[in-house]
């Protein structure tokens, strides 16, 4: 399969880049600096230098022109601002998913976070980043969800991500709880719910637990 990974350079786009190498898929990574395009290269995938903050959907579209899927896994990342998380992980996902239905592309994973459409706690987060991150991405998968039938969609949101290796076991689900995972795991969880049929339309939360990831996906899409 050319699976289209938005934000290519993120740790877990490489783990998932090189997992998808590895069993003959062709991944091409979207990445914003072209100076991280040896990084991409080293993990196995195509690089294409794109700007999901300036692109137009027309511009994007053309780069998911013949793939079998995209992955959705783009974020404005650690010290970045409210601004930024409005850009980058709402509007972002959103002008990414416009590209895959122009592109005819159906298949679409968005990796999300556990927990976004809880009510905000309370705690310190002076400047509202921790605010705007999770307003950011309860408003890019309920623009996913309100698209019904227009893409076959899942959205994955995993916990607290951890750079521990990965256990290859996970708890999955609708109903699972916060904890932590590691980015490795997610990036298997993703391809292997990119084979599955049966995920699509499913909010899928993400923790380290106790069943083999192919398992808990089978049993996730059942």
């Amino acid at each position: 399969m050319r699976i289209v990974i938005a934000g290519g350079h993120g740790k877990i786009a490489l783990l998932l880049a090189r997992q998808l190498a590895d069993r003959g898929d062709e991944p091409v990574a979207l990445i914003r600096n072209p100076d991280h395009s040896q990084d991409v290269v080293d993990a196995g995938a195509e690089p294409v230098v794109v700007d999901l903050e300036t692109a137009t959907v027309t511009e994007l579209t053309e780069k998911l022109m013949n793939a079998d899927g995209v992955v959705f896994a783009a974020g404005a990342g650690p010290g970045s601002g409210p601004a930024r998380k409005e850009t980058v992980d709402h509007k972002g996902a959103v002008l990414t998913a416009d590209a895959a239905s122009l592109a005819g592309v159906r298949r679409l994973v968005q990796v999300s976070a556990i927990g976004v459409d809880d009510p905000l706690p309370g705690g310190n987060d002076p400047d509202g980043s921790w605010a705007a991150y999770v307003e950011a991405k309860r408003a890019a998968d309920a623009d996913l969800r309100e698209r019904g039938l227009e893409l076959d969609w899942t959205i994955l949101r995993p916990g607290g991500l951890t750079d521990e290796p990965g256990t290859g076991k996970v708890a999955l689900g609708a109903e699972v709880g916060r904890d932590s995972v590691t980015r490795e795991d997610v990036a298997s969880v993703i391809v292997a719910v990119l084979d599955e049929p049966g995920t699509v339309g499913r909010v899928l939360n993400l923790v380290n637990g106790e069943t083999p990831v192919v398992e808990a996906v089978r049993a996730a899409a059942s």
